[in-house]
């Protein structure tokens, strides 16, 4: 049987797709090229369904949630907030997962943060 490889993209809509880039690059260090080409770090990711009438994603109309693996969930956070950005006020642990942090991008979408165990 064939399957896939790993998440080759994640695309989303914005009203203004350079100051979107921008947001994620200036404000979570995602250095993508000219064409959106990232070179993640190695390392594990997380396929899941929630039910349908989660609230865990925010705002019930955000269909999926992209979650990021940081280095020091503590460390981002602050960065975050020293930037402006949105950034919930409660953290998460989960013993032997790692802890979870929020932060919602410029146009609503909530992004998860991981700092894994």
């Amino acid at each position: 049987m064939e399957r896939v490889l790993g998440i080759g993209g994640y695309f989303l809509r914005a009203a203004d797709p350079a100051a979107m880039s921008a947001w994620y690059r200036d404000c979570l260090g995602l250095d993508a090229d000219e064409h959106g080409l990232w070179q993640q770090e190695a390392g594990p990711t997380v396929f899941a369904a929630f039910d349908s009438g989660t609230d865990y994603f925010g705002s019930p109309t955000q269909q999926t949630m992209l979650n990021f693996r940081v280095r020091d969930l503590d460390a981002m956070l602050a960065q975050l907030r020293a930037k402006g950005a949105d950034v919930s006020g409660e953290t998460q642990d989960m013993e032997g997962v790692g802890r979870f942090g929020w932060v919602t991008d410029p146009e609503g979408r909530r992004i998860e943060l991981w700092q894994p165990a």
